[in-house]
């Protein structure tokens, strides 16, 4: 369009000009074979002018006409883009408004034609899912995963997918071929910390754990908690399998963590299953008499026996110091229990309940009543535990 303005500048330029140019009397004389053209130089200079006009309005007009017959014949495939292109953005619509059904079908009537097919049918299966329409959502996985380039992405979606339907053992085979590393992406990791919690792979876990840290998927404070319920699971998981076991798992801990009460108790509970009772008997008095615990004071009773009386003896010395904890109380009222002085033991489970009541805390003590033939009373602490 501006060429065609420049030349029409040119042509209105060159009839100004020309009257002010006719004074001169320039001569032209052309001979081609037996024509002859005879003319004056201004006529030739606007012939010419005018010539190249007409070449260039004829390029025109066989450009637009090739242009017309191209898209004549390309007009379906326009339509059926345009007509994909609606139904895309219907389908992205009814996904916003979680009209899952709607979504369903959009999304796949805009795959065939969509200028990105594979994205549209991830968006189709996301809403089979959510209608628990698992065929459905695996032929749109399957078409999807024809575009090597969404491979990866049908794959992490396949996991999430299996791990929301309990499938954990498929859900593992897929993300095993993923690979997750610290070089893997926040999804991916983030799959396989789920899936990892639900098979209770424990190991697996605590060495993804640091990797999931650095890559801020979880903060501090979930990292503690995670990690606090990781080492546990695996104490406890090898106190159930032998010692060598139970010491790997011991030693797996960092220096930090074996300081820990929660860990040590765990592992004491280890020993004692191993005919190392001595050995944890000292390490959770010890931890007693230092760092006194729930999770110590609620092994000790796991451990000791009515035949350990220094133990025990050394426990009921520290009431002047502990007396006031509810912990210790728990504990003391336990081991009274173990050698049937129900009498001591209904004094203390008493005092327990009174400060800090629980729903076992209240059957124990009713328990005791009832060794002691205190049914009435027995019956309304039964009664505390079932409202608790």
């Amino acid at each position: 369009m501006i060429r065609a303005l420049i030349y029409l500048v040119i042509v209105i330029i060159g009839l100004i000009a020309s009257p002010y140019l006719s004074w001169l009397k320039g001569y032209i004389y052309i001979a081609i074979g037996d024509y002859e053209l005879e003319t004056s130089l201004v006529f030739a200079m606007f012939a010419a002018v005018m010539f190249y006009v007409g070449l260039v309005l004829l390029e025109m007009l066989v450009v637009w006409s090739v242009n017309l017959v191209l898209n004549s014949r390309l007009l379906p495939e326009k339509w059926r883009r345009k007509a994909a292109r609606k139904h895309t953005l219907t389908g992205a619509l009814a996904l916003a408004e979680e009209d899952w059904s709607t979504a369903e079908k959009a999304m796949a009537r805009g795959a065939d034609k969509g200028e990105i097919p594979a994205l549209n049918l991830l968006a189709a299966a996301r809403a089979a899912q959510h209608r628990n329409d698992h065929d459905a959502r695996d032929h749109y996985l399957n078409e999807a995963a024809k575009d090597p380039a969404a491979y990866k992405a049908v794959l992490t979606t396949r996991v999430r997918y299996l791990l929301q339907q309990g499938e954990l053992s498929r859900a593992r085979a897929l993300l095993d071929e993923l690979n997750p590393t610290s070089k893997s992406k926040p999804p991916v990791l983030g799959l396989a910390l789920d899936l990892y919690r639900a098979q209770e792979d424990w190991s697996a876990l605590k060495l993804l754990l640091p990797i999931v840290k650095k890559r801020g998927i979880i903060d501090e404070t979930e990292h503690q908690q995670l990690n606090a319920e990781v080492n546990l699971a695996l104490l406890r998981q090898a106190a159930g399998q032998n010692e060598q076991a139970l010491e790997k798992a011991w030693h797996w801990l960092s220096r930090a963590e074996r300081k820990q009460t929660e860990f040590i108790a765990q592992y004491a509970l280890g020993l004692a299953k191993f005919e190392r009772r001595d050995e944890a008997i000292k390490l959770l008095m010890k931890q007693a008499k230092q760092q006194p615990t729930q999770a110590i004071f609620d092994a000790l009773p796991q451990v000791l026996t009515p035949a350990d009386l220094d133990a025990r003896k050394q426990l009921f010395e520290l009431e002047k110091k502990l007396g006031e904890q509810t912990e210790y109380q728990a504990c003391i009222a336990a081991l009274y229990d173990q050698s049937k002085e129900f009498r001591e033991s209904q004094k203390w489970w008493l005092r327990v309940c009174q400060q800090s009541p629980t729903k076992q805390r209240w059957l124990a003590l009713a328990e005791a009543c009832e060794h002691l033939g205190e049914q009435n009373q027995a019956l309304q602490n039964y009664r505390k535990a079932a409202i608790f």
